[in-house]
């Protein structure tokens, strides 16, 4: 069995058990991303707002970890180094939101892991709209460029980070820091266990850490709405 190969079955191996159906706090978050991040396939994220709650089905997730994680190092996560204003929150206790700008375009929700001091989140990549929908569309389609005027379907809604932020409506002013079990979130358990989950390397993300050494990305398979895989930069194939 090559290394590859070997880091996939190290996390298939660790999640052998039962699948959590359950209520979760914070203390489900202790772990490191890499732990949590499949854990989290299946349970419904809802986040509120003067418009409504809007809430997803989680189907996709990917781990970043950083400085005092006790895993290999990662050279591609922005708190591989140090604490900066920008990755500050990365850096509090298990069970908060770290919220970022991505590429200058975006917003991305982080879900903080680990005890305090270690720099480890679960990114939520994709989900499945579960409730208020209409609002969701909305707020997609407010960011849409000019000309893009189709409606989008119910599985693009929330497929990608950015995508997945902007239904949501999270910003950094308003959601950056907040405890994930008070408002403006909820977290709900799955209705039933998962099937299964698949994992394999990260989508468009340059370097090794885009490459089969880093296979951080969980997803449900068949799910419409996770991400189509694209390599990055010079990312190993």
């Amino acid at each position: 069995m090559d290394t590859d190969a070997e880091d996939l079955a190290g996390i298939q191996g660790r999640l052998s058990f039962a699948w959590h159906t359950e209520a979760i706090d914070c203390s489900f978050f202790l772990p490191d991303a890499v732990d949590v991040a499949p854990q989290l396939l299946g349970y419904i994220l809802e986040v509120d707002s003067p418009g409504g709650p809007v809430g997803v089905r989680i189907t996709e997730t990917e781990a970043h970890i950083g400085v005092g994680t006790a895993g290999r190092y990662e050279p591609g996560s922005h708190s591989k180094d140090r604490k900066t204003p920008r990755n500050a929150s990365m850096f509090l206790e298990a069970g908060r939101a770290h919220v970022y700008f991505s590429n200058g375009l975006h917003f991305a929700l982080n879900l903080v892991c680990s005890p305090a001091g270690i720099a480890s989140g679960v990114l939520v990549r994709a989900g499945q709209i579960l409730d208020c929908i209409a609002l969701a569309a909305a707020r997609r389609h407010a960011k849409r460029p000019l000309g893009k005027a189709q409606a989008l379907k119910e599985p693009q809604l929330a497929r990608g980070p950015g995508n997945l932020a902007t239904t949501l409506g999270i910003t950094r002013e308003a959601h950056d820091g907040r405890g994930l079990f008070a408002a403006p979130y909820r977290f709900l358990p799955p209705a039933h266990p998962v099937q299964g989950m698949a994992a394999g390397p990260r989508v468009g993300v340059a370097g090794i850490v885009g490459g089969p050494e880093f296979p951080w990305r969980f997803w449900l398979p068949g799910e419409p709405g996770v991400s189509a895989f694209r390599p990055g930069r010079n990312a190993p194939r």
